[in-house]
């Protein structure tokens, strides 16, 4: 097999120099086009496989994230946590390969009978790789068990209509998946076309002909039944969106109509961790982030916090920044003139909401509003500013 580059340079390559810039949902989808770009070369390279490669798109998915995901969510760290990944449903692990290149642990699962090629992609491809995901055989029709005790975050892209027992699947990945990315057909109509399911929750199953000539599909629900699902299943709803296209589907004409939800296992706390919240623009040379003029972060605990900023020379100065908490002020400070800057204040744990004075207005060229270059947010625990640093 022809030798490739190792996983341990992708990492270098596309995984998160620094520590304390968690990766927003923009920035996880700039990094999938690039890794996807590599991994087309490194499939390049293995010649001849003596398979055929999983034809669809694993990344397609992460591109409606992007509209998915709110809030805190919109961080992977505030979803994923420090625990393992678990791919589920894996095709050729393209990406449980992206996200192990993102520094996470992470295990490929998927049943060898109804995987495309057998799972020898995903195996050819670990090798190829030198990569340290976990490669795992499981029927999820049956009682199954996740190679990890706990896992973070769990992804779950196109799997459930494949599934003779979905409550099952679903129900044993809430024992150890903390969160779950979901993605699923649904109905809106009967196959006939004669009752409007929409707002009842109830499914049909497909007959022997399959669905699109794929006797692989099975269960169909509408999205009030995929909601009673996942509930039942011990889920809570934290995102949810519908999306569909115009292509038909197996109820004829009816648009092609997906649900990409964020699910979170009730078996598990929710997490709450120190992390940027809302007005923040993306990564930025793997090392800063623009603002917008009003922007917040997310405390774990109180503590102590230094934003290590930069007030652009071409932002007229001087250039007042506000920290408030539940709309009480805490500090306001004024920096006479552009360069680098601290601004450092204590806080209890919760939300902080900043606010600049002015902010430049978006242009042609630049359609964001800025205001000034974060370069960290650091935060030491506690009253006393004792104990160890931390940092978003």
């Amino acid at each position: 097999m022809a030798q490739v580059r190792s996983l341990d340079a992708l990492k270098k390559k596309f995984g998160s120099r620094n520590p304390i810039l968690d990766l927003e949902i923009r920035d996880v989808i700039d990094r999938a086009l690039a890794f996807e770009a590599e991994l087309a070369r490194v499939k390049a390279l293995i010649r001849p496989p003596g398979f055929d490669w999983y034809p669809w798109d694993s990344f397609g998915t992460l591109w409606n994230l992007d509209r998915l995901l709110t809030g805190r969510a919109r961080f992977l760290r505030a979803i994923a946590g420090d625990e393992p990944m678990v791919d589920v449903g894996c095709g050729d692990g393209a990406l449980a390969f992206f996200f192990e290149s993102l520094r996470y642990r992470v295990y490929a699962i998927d049943h060898p009978p109804t995987n495309f090629n057998n799972m020898r992609g995903v195996r050819a491809l670990k090798e190829a790789l030198g990569s340290s995901v976990r490669i795992a055989e499981a029927d999820l029709d049956r009682r199954f068990r996740l190679p990890a005790r706990r896992c973070g975050l769990a992804l779950f892209f196109g799997i459930l209509y494949h599934l003779k027992n979905p409550f099952g699947a679903l129900e044993a990945l809430a024992a150890s998946a903390r969160y779950c990315l979901l993605t699923t057909m649904i109905a809106r109509v009967t196959p006939d076309h004669r009752i409007d399911i929409r707002d009842a929750p109830l499914a049909w199953l497909a007959g022997r002909d399959g669905l699109k000539g794929d006797e692989t599909n099975y269960w169909i629900f509408s999205e009030a039944g995929l909601r009673t699902l996942v509930d039942r299943a011990g889920w809570d709803v934290c995102d949810w969106m519908v999306a569909g296209d115009s292509g038909e589907t197996p109820c004829g004409a009816e648009p092609d109509l997906r649900v990409f939800c964020l699910l979170r296992s009730r078996a598990f706390p929710e997490l709450r961790r120190t992390q940027l919240l809302a007005g923040w623009h993306k990564l930025e040379n793997q090392a800063w982030r623009w603002t917008e003029r009003r922007f917040s972060i997310a405390l774990e605990e109180a503590g102590t916090v230094t934003l290590r900023l930069t007030a652009p020379d071409f932002l007229p100065a001087p250039v007042a920044l506000s920290a408030a908490a539940g709309g009480i002020p805490i500090l306001r400070r004024v920096f006479p003139h552009p360069g680098d800057h601290d601004f450092t204040f204590h806080a209890e744990a919760g939300t902080v909401e900043f606010e600049l004075d002015r902010a430049l207005e978006p242009t042609a060229r630049d359609g964001r509003e800025r205001g000034v270059i974060v370069r960290a947010v650091e935060v030491r625990r506690g009253p006393g500013m004792s104990g160890p640093s931390g940092a978003v």
